[in-house]
């Protein structure tokens, strides 16, 4: 299997992995991030910027911000790549990805509390990501073993 193909297979496990996480958490769990809403403002405020109506129905507007998460965690988490060195890309890859979740939304006008209520939000914001991060890089990694037994 080519690599970019190992890599985009363990970016996209890995995303889907941080958005069930999140939409499973987030329901139970009083304190948990709301990246979801930082999602749905994120298009609402890119598509007015862009002279387009955004969806009325918070329903809609909530499903386009999971497919954009899915699709933008894939790409970011694909970063990782496979083989041994990706456990470190991916742990890394992921823990700037939960920092930015903590530290980016306010300077970029889509509110703070979604992701720094308090430290236990931003705490699990971080790990979440670290976990997409991680879970990339080990499937990344996984694939990669088929060259490895094919030799020798």
């Amino acid at each position: 299997m080519n690599n970019v193909i190992k890599a985009v297979a363990g970016g996209f496990v890995g995303a889907c992995v941080v958005t069930l996480v999140h939409e499973t958490v987030r329901r139970f769990v009083p304190d948990a991030p709301r990246m979801d809403v930082l999602g749905m403002r994120s298009i609402s405020k890119l598509m007015k910027k862009g002279g387009a109506q955004p969806p009325q129905d918070d329903d809609k507007l909530h499903t386009w911000a999971l497919v954009g998460d899915i699709i933008s965690n894939s790409l970011y988490y694909s970063m990782a790549g496979s083989g041994k060195s990706a456990l470190w890309r991916g742990s890394i890859l992921g823990a700037a990805a939960g920092a930015g979740a903590v530290l980016l939304p306010g300077p970029m006008g889509l509110g703070e509390k979604p992701s720094n209520r308090t430290p236990k939000t931003q705490a699990m914001a971080i790990g979440y990501y670290l976990l997409g991060g991680m879970v990339a890089a080990a499937v990344g990694y996984a694939l990669s073993g088929d060259e490895e037994e094919g030799q020798g």
